[in-house]
């Protein structure tokens, strides 16, 4: 592009031109394809993407778009808190409920990722090829390829999808991992509602 250097000084004119790629693309697309399409560095892509995701975030009164983050690729969304009224206009049913074993997988996936099944099964002291099954057909998570180890097990890391399923921006937005044992945890739990 002619007006590359232009466009670098110009950082509400990129926030401009980031929001309209954004909006018609089909889904997450790399930082790099975004950089390649307005001929600009990705540094200064990546800059304006964080005034743009601050801006969605922090706004008075708040904004139905969201900014979404996931293995150098982004999207937008909308906002968690706006769900109930897409669903209805969309004609939706409720989001499925997961069931206990599928929430301890996608756990341990999203915060051990990448994670093979043996490992997976280790944590959870139970095979869980069928709600690997499950959540693989959910598209809340993806096989990202083999281990280095012997029998070259699959690999296996979370989507997009399963950010925009618990209202998340970016795997950063998780809480951290308590360092207490479950069992003590859900003692204080059930102790406090006594």
């Amino acid at each position: 592009m002619a007006d590359a250097p232009h466009l670098e000084s110009n950082p509400e004119e990129i926030i401009a031109r980031l929001e309209a790629l954004l909006f018609v693309a089909p889904g997450a697309v790399p930082t790099l394809q975004i950089a390649a399409a307005l001929d600009l560095p990705l540094r200064v892509v990546e800059k304006c993407l964080e005034t743009l995701e601050s801006r969605l975030n922090l706004a008075n009164p708040p904004r139905g778009l969201r900014l979404q983050r996931h293995q150098a690729r982004v999207q937008l969304t909308t906002a968690p808190e706006m769900s109930s009224y897409v669903e209805k206009f969309l004609g939706l049913e409720a989001t499925s409920r997961l069931s206990r074993a599928a929430l301890e997988t996608l756990a341990i996936i999203a915060y051990q990722q990448p994670v093979t099944r043996p490992e997976i099964d280790a944590i959870r002291g139970v095979s869980s090829d069928g709600v690997l099954k499950s959540l693989l057909s959910k598209g809340l998570v993806q096989e990202i390829g083999r281990a280095e180890r012997p029998g070259r097990p699959i690999l296996y890391s979370s989507t997009s999808d399963f950010l925009q399923h618990f209202g998340l921006n970016s795997l950063e937005e998780l809480p951290p991992l308590s360092t207490e044992p479950a069992a003590q945890i859900a003692t204080e739990d059930y102790s406090a509602d006594l």
